[in-house]
């Protein structure tokens, strides 16, 4: 069986006005998966316990049509996803995995486009608040807001869904 490889951030990029501070992806998701509210216990740097109570139902990426054609295999049951995280430095560390995802878990995709001004997202027709997407991919709305910021709408994005949640 195939599988293709999502490495999500473990902390926020250079760049980024929290560059530098955890993400806590690998626990949003995993609250994700249990499909519940749950909270997960996690120790920081300075070994205080954190309460995580978010969740990451999806993940965005550039090359919409790249995705489209790897999920629809996913979804046909030829293929796996492989949630990773890097272990230190992205791209000169090694990755762990967090999540092996198939169709079962209801992995799915869907395009997004963002108008002009970032306040909305345009899902399947509908338009959507950039708030409500945001907090879905687990990031704070103004996180959410800089993570982007650079990037180029002109094409649209993929939604990827780790769980059956759809827009």
């Amino acid at each position: 069986m195939k599988t293709y490889v999502i490495t999500l951030s473990k902390r926020f990029p250079a760049g980024h006005r929290r560059a530098g501070d955890l993400t806590f992806f690998h626990e949003k998701l995993a609250n994700a998966l249990d499909d519940a509210e749950a909270t997960l216990t996690v120790d920081d740097a300075d070994d205080t316990p954190i309460q995580i109570c978010d969740w990451k139902i999806h993940t965005m990426r550039v090359n919409y049509p790249l995705w489209e054609k790897r999920i629809a295999e996913v979804e046909r049951g030829e293929a796996c996803l492989s949630i990773r995280q890097w272990m230190g430095k992205p791209y000169h560390s090694k990755q762990t995995e967090i999540a092996r995802l198939t169709k079962e878990d209801g992995v799915g995709i869907q395009k997004v486009e963002i108008t002009n001004d970032f306040s909305e997202c345009i899902i399947g027709g509908q338009y959507y608040n950039y708030y409500d997407v945001a907090q879905n991919d687990g990031l704070h709305p103004a996180d959410w807001l800089d993570w982007f910021n650079a990037h180029d709408f002109a094409k649209p994005m993929a939604i990827i869904h780790f769980t059956k949640f759809r827009y």
